[in-house]
């Protein structure tokens, strides 16, 4: 989604910082390097067939930047290999779901901002404290500026004393208490809403083998009120509106919703209870509710881009199918919005 902004106008959107899944996982050396034979070998394809000419590519950036496009973007981009950390736009001052490895980024961002001169308020919400989505915090600069201001929102009880033990030696060599930034705990009520700077949160329980908890976000735009699902991490074994209960509340009608797909149909066969879900679950789940835009992630750390890619069309294959089958009995779906998500993606759902 895409919006052209006008003078005083904001933007409500959504940016992911990290959107694997477990552990951090960098490209090695050795997958790098097959990657760049891969791309060359494309390349010196396109120039043998007479479809590019070698010596005007090499010349011309925009001849580049042309061919790299046409790659499929597993090859030329990737997926990414930060683990979670979500950010929602438009408010004075930032406002973040999790702090897995991806946070450190955007720490470094902020640090160009008040958050550099001790003057600045953080708002970080967490959805549950399994390593991927909490190693980041003893990286995210922030946290050692004295004189900023970091709250953190959870309903899990003991969301201070997790907190604390990741700056724990011999863990991490700061202290809790040496650090710069103070630390402020709100205890949030499942299923109730708060508002903080004109953003309405509430948390819904997620599928998952420890208590997580996701985050519908919803703000008034000049196009009505949007609404923001974060739906990570779940294995989503209630999807029809009777096992969710007050939990359908999370899904219905989202414009937008980031959703677990860890593993492949067949992949969760042999990872049950794990927590981790599939994209076709996702899609029917959006299709029913009303969902307008669906974004697959908490990818898998052993998956190559390629994997993730072929994950990819075979979700595809799944949603034609699967339209097929109702335009066959007679209904008719309606349109949905749907890609797997990479570091980096930032997704407008209004202005205001």
């Amino acid at each position: 989604m895409s919006s052209t902004v006008t003078s005083g106008q904001r933007e409500f959107a959504v940016r992911f910082w990290g959107t694997r899944g477990s552990i951090p996982s960098p490209k090695t050396p050795q997958v790098l390097r097959e990657r760049l034979k891969e791309t060359l070998e494309a390349f010196r394809h396109e120039a043998v067939s007479g479809s590019l000419s070698t010596d005007k590519a090499l010349q011309s950036e925009k001849a580049v930047e042309t061919f790299l496009e046409q790659l499929p973007h597993w090859q030329s981009q990737g997926y990414g290999g930060d683990t979670s950390c979500v950010q929602i736009e438009g408010a004075d001052e930032p406002m973040i779901i999790d702090a897995g490895s991806g946070i450190r980024r955007l720490g470094e961002e902020l640090m160009r901002g008040p958050c550099g001169k001790g003057q600045g308020v953080v708002h970080l919400f967490f959805t549950h404290f399994h390593w991927d989505h909490i190693i980041g915090l003893p990286f995210f600069t922030p946290v050692f500026i004295r004189g900023n201001q970091i709250h953190i929102y959870a309903v899990q009880d003991d969301v201070e004393s997790c907190v604390r033990q990741v700056f724990r030696k011999p863990f991490f060599p700061v202290g809790y208490e040496e650090l710069g930034a103070k630390f402020q705990y709100h205890k949030l009520a499942p299923r109730k809403p708060i508002g903080l700077q004109g953003f309405t949160w509430t948390p819904y329980q997620l599928d998952h083998p420890d208590p997580c908890w996701g985050f519908r976000v919803e703000r008034e735009t000049a196009k009505g009120k949007k609404a923001y699902a974060h739906c990570v991490d779940s294995e989503a074994t209630r999807v029809s509106p009777v096992d969710l209960g007050e939990d359908i509340g999370l899904y219905r009608d989202a414009d937008l919703c980031y959703f677990d797909a860890q593993y492949t149909a067949p992949e969760i066969l042999t990872h049950l209870n794990w927590g981790h879900s599939a994209a076709p679950i996702g899609i029917e789940m959006a299709l029913r509710e009303g969902i307008q835009q669906i974004l697959f992630a908490h990818h898998d750390p052993a998956a190559s881009d390629q994997k993730i890619f072929e994950a990819e069309k075979q979700t595809a294959d799944f949603l034609e199918s699967y339209r097929t089958a109702a335009r066959n009995g007679g209904r008719t779906l309606p349109g949905l919005q749907w890609s797997f998500a990479r570091d980096g993606d930032r997704v407008v759902l209004g202005l205001f």
